[in-house]
């Protein structure tokens, strides 16, 4: 049994349920599986927990901004096939699962107001009301402030259980008041991607944008554009990707979760709390765009001009 579906049952045991768990998960981590055990922990065994049909146990996820009316119980049937016939899921499984492959998608308001009309009512059987959330950080921003208030005054015996790939994206008061854990997969997990040798490119880039020199840090972009293959660039993306995340963390207060680095708790010092949003975007663009006919030159200059931009 991992340490972390260890400390999960724990919880239970000693009647120390939080009122909402973040499980940050690298994309096809296995964190909904976890979920699944942890509740069916929680209720007891309860068989219709791992069929996915208890009436106290609901499910959002993202759907398509064309979707209308629709929300996730509509599309209940699609999420229990997939989640019993491949439980370590990626985002883009999910979507094919849905029809909604290559289309946009967000949690919208309506979802969020038909979770209000759940938590008026009293649970079905007396127990926990659990609401799953995939992928909270796709909630549009009036979703986000409902979610907020429930966060804040929570009903008794509601248990949120979240499931995030981007817990930086999340509104920091969400996040406050969750518990977060951060969950390694057995195929890419945080540790993997830093060990990545990036030659120190990135610890230069972020040296250079933070003591406001633009002409070293321009340097090193040239560097970054003559790496030897896509895959090379990429990897970098990856690895830079995850050392702001960790200046995120060292941001909120959860050192723990960040590791013991102190290079990034130094930079996270001295960063705008605004920069780690920002940089993902950017990093998260360039990765894109490295697999285009773009130039590579051009590319690593408008990373770096934007990370500059956004310190």
């Amino acid at each position: 049994m991992s340490d972390l579906r260890q400390t999960l049952f724990a919880m239970v045991d000693g009647n120390r349920v939080p009122h909402a768990i973040l499980l940050h998960e690298d994309d096809g981590g296995g964190a909904v599986a976890l979920a699944m055990e942890f509740l069916s922990y929680l209720y007891g065994g309860n068989p219709r927990v791992a069929k996915m049909i208890h009436p106290d146990i609901h499910y959002i996820f993202p759907l398509i901004l064309s979707s209308g009316d629709t929300v996730s119980e509509q599309y209940a049937v699609q999420w229990r096939s997939l989640v019993s016939e491949n439980p370590s899921f990626t985002e883009g499984e999910l979507y094919d699962a849905l029809g909604f492959e290559g289309k946009n998608t967000v949690i919208s308001v309506k979802e969020a107001n038909a979770l209000l009309r759940v938590l008026s009512r009293y649970s079905l059987e007396g127990g926990y009301t659990a609401i799953v959330i995939y992928l909270p950080e796709k909630m549009n921003p009036t979703a986000a402030n409902k979610l907020l208030k429930i966060l804040e005054e929570p009903p008794q015996q509601t248990i949120f259980v979240m499931v995030t790939h981007a817990p930086e994206r999340l509104l920091p008061t969400i996040l406050s008041r969750c518990q977060l854990f951060r969950m390694e997969s057995s195929e890419g997990t945080s540790d993997v991607v830093l060990r990545f040798d990036d030659g120190g490119a990135f610890a230069s880039l972020m040296d250079a944008i933070i003591a406001r020199d633009l002409a070293s840090a321009l340097e090193v972009g040239e560097q970054l554009a003559a790496l030897p293959s896509r895959d090379s660039m990429r990897s970098f993306c990856r690895f830079a990707a995850e050392k702001v995340r960790r200046i995120f963390l060292v941001q909120q207060g959860l050192t723990q979760l960040a590791g013991d680095d102190p290079e990034v708790a130094a930079w996270a010092a001295r960063c705008k709390k605004t920069f780690p949003r920002k940089a993902l975007e950017a990093l998260d663009k360039a990765s894109l765009l490295i697999g285009r006919n773009v130039n590579q030159k051009i590319l690593f200059t408008d990373l770096v001009d934007r990370l500059y931009v956004n310190i």
